[in-house]
């Protein structure tokens, strides 16, 4: 008994061994390009690093408290909380759209899978410069605008509309990402709850509401979570297609790093604002998960409440 006992100890000892070799290269990749870049972010903030003259002195809370009354950063700030509050509630609801469409099995609406999802497979790069050539003053949209007697604009060129033009190409380029993933709930949705719904005569929007919205629920809060993830991290549109013009309309927080860090060879200022953008992005998940387990506790009280009252 007390052999099969060690040989079990062993054997389990050598898949502990394998599993932690396996998970070596993560571990190890994890370390070199995710923890040591915060850490050296971190430690940079509170120095006057440059690029080119190399790391002189400590100074501290300096460029912390010189983003306090930093103009540019304050509009980098609210232009990227306008492209998220733009961006995730359209982008979502024209994935969930598309899915809904696309789930039909009338014959020929497969096609419709590939060409909502052809954008995302297309370099941002080269989606980016199509968009930039559809909004010139002579582009596509123009022409169009001018076809039915409306005067030109500026989109890009115009402050007012610069960023809206970015959210309307985001919009279209990133929503068949999503749809595929709400796609695969809406296929997961047990057809026999829809039959029992037409059974007790529940109409289109009641079947919607009562079957088809409970179903892809956790599937439907994964895909806002990496849409506000990847709508906070807005980089490659307004890099390429405007520079974070006009007038700092359509500067983000990430391409105002790259600006300070990387363009005026400022790594400690870059770091600094790097540091605040992630604790800001850390404290709003924080936030997020503990308002998402509050109304997950309330909803069992609830649930609990009523099923008493029965």
């Amino acid at each position: 008994m007390e052999i099969s006992k060690k040989k079990t100890s062993a054997r389990q000892r050598r898949y502990d061994v394998t599993g932690w070799l396996f998970c070596l290269p993560a571990v190890v990749f994890g370390l070199i390009f995710l923890i040591t870049p915060i850490v050296l972010s971190f430690l940079f903030s509170f120095t006057d690093y440059h690029m080119l003259r190399g790391l002189n002195a400590f100074v501290g809370f300096k460029h912390y408290a010189e983003l306090l009354k930093d103009a540019v950063f304050g509009k980098a700030i609210l232009n990227t909380i306008k492209f998220v509050i733009f961006v995730v509630p359209l982008q979502c609801g024209l994935a969930l759209a598309l899915a809904l469409l696309v789930n039909r099995t009338a014959k020929g609406f497969g096609v419709f899978k590939l060409a909502y999802f052809a954008p995302v497979i297309t370099s941002m790069t080269v989606v980016a410069l199509l968009f930039m050539n559809f909004y010139d003053t002579t582009g596509l949209f123009n022409l169009l605008l001018g076809a039915v007697g409306i005067d030109a604009q500026g989109f890009l060129h115009d402050p007012n509309q610069a960023m809206y033009s970015i959210i309307f190409m985001s919009v279209w380029q990133g929503a068949g990402y999503q749809m595929i993933i709400l796609l695969a709930a809406l296929q997961n949705v047990q057809p026999e709850l829809y039959e029992a719904a037409s059974l007790d005569g529940a109409n289109g929007w009641q079947k919607f509401r009562n079957v088809t919205l409970p179903g892809i629920l956790s599937v439907g809060g994964f895909v806002l979570l990496i849409t506000v993830i990847g709508a906070f991290k807005l980089f490659t549109q307004p890099y390429i297609m405007t520079q974070g013009g006009p007038d700092n309309s359509t500067m983000t927080i990430v391409l105002y790093i790259y600006e300070r860090g990387m363009t005026d060879k400022l790594i400690g200022y870059g770091s600094a604002i790097a540091m605040l953008f992630t604790f800001a992005f850390i404290a709003a998940s924080a936030i997020g998960k503990g308002g998402g387990r509050l109304v997950s506790f309330y909803r069992k009280k609830r649930d609990a409440y009523i099923e008493e009252m029965i």
